[in-house]
């Protein structure tokens, strides 16, 4: 019968017991673009309240950038606006952005705002940066 790992000792040295570290205590960090821990807008999403936000003048309640659905995002992704806004605004506040009647420039400076103030920024995300290093050439 041939031999395997199972059945052959062991030539090579064992490695040494890991010892578990525990984690030092995390310092919250706070945003410099939005002045929020991230701690303070989880609770904020969690709390499921509206924010506030500016637009053309007026405070509408939309609910935090977090806690939008993916089906709300792919109706922003496209631009069908009064729906998007229909899904985050609350009820009163989705009245009044159709009595506003904003341009693009005020709507997504609106969405800014919003996005700033639940700590979360929207948008498509930096992703990885490309290698610095060129491929070699033969």
């Amino acid at each position: 019968m041939a031999a395997n790992s199972r059945t052959t000792a062991r030539k090579t040295a064992t490695r040494p017991v890991r010892t578990v570290r525990e984690a030092a205590p995390a310092e919250a960090e706070v945003r410099e673009d939005t002045g929020l821990s991230p701690a303070d807008a989880q609770e904020i999403e969690a709390e499921g309240h509206y924010l506030s936000a500016d637009l053309c003048g007026e405070e509408l309640d939309i609910v935090p950038s977090g806690a939008w659905r993916q089906t709300t995002m792919r109706k922003l992704n496209n631009n069908q606006m009064d729906a998007f806004m229909e899904d985050v605004l609350s009820p009163e506040s989705y009245e009044l952005y159709l009595e506003l009647d904003p341009t693009n420039a005020e709507l997504g400076d609106f969405i800014s705002a919003a996005s700033e103030t639940s700590g979360e920024p929207v948008g498509k995300s930096g992703g990885p940066s490309r290698s610095s290093r060129r491929t070699r050439r033969r």
